[in-house]
């Protein structure tokens, strides 16, 4: 009977040790669903910056011809300067540069869970413009790449508010 006991305890404190443990973890995936920003979602504001032409929709493209890109001016209307930290784009066959007023670009900005993403640190005084090139490259999904597409250049200002720029295609071999 004494062995009974001892073993129906261990048994016991087993059971509650595992409800703890799941309890915990449960615990913590809730949390961090609460307190979680999704990629691209920020505050889901809108930005202030506006675009004049924020789709582009590049018809039909052959994945044979290699990279198409867009321009897009953005501007800062305001009368304060805005800050720029991030410019990431929505999947890794999509990059962003900055084009400079002298012509060069900086970046590629591209999609942040595909590895290092340089900060933009852009500053857009008011009532000045910056363009924004944005890159797809049909080549990057491979063959089972063709088909529709839909892709984003999300700026992000300092107060969490985005600028999304849309590009669209239908991809063939």
């Amino acid at each position: 009977m004494y062995m009974f006991n001892q073993t129906s305890n261990g048994v016991n404190k087993k059971i509650i040790v595992i409800i703890l443990v799941v309890v915990g973890l449960l615990g913590l995936m809730w949390w961090g669903r609460v307190t979680q920003k999704p990629v691209g979602a920020a505050t889901g504001e809108k930005s202030t910056l506006v675009a004049v032409e924020k789709f582009y929709d590049f018809g039909t493209i052959s994945m044979k011809n290699g990279n198409v890109s867009k321009d897009f001016t953005v501007t800062n209307p305001g009368e304060t300067d805005i800050f720029i930290p991030s410019l990431e784009t929505s999947c890794m066959c999509t990059r962003a540069y900055i084009v400079e007023l002298d012509g060069s670009t900086r970046g590629p900005f591209a999609m942040k869970s595909m590895g290092y993403v340089p900060p933009a640190n852009e500053m857009i005084k008011a009532g000045e413009s910056r363009t924004i090139r944005v890159v797809y490259d049909p080549n990057a999904h491979g063959p089972a790449g063709v088909g529709p597409i839909d892709r984003f250049a999300i700026l992000t200002d300092r107060s969490g508010a985005q600028l999304e720029l849309e590009i669209k295609a239908m991809v063939t071999p």
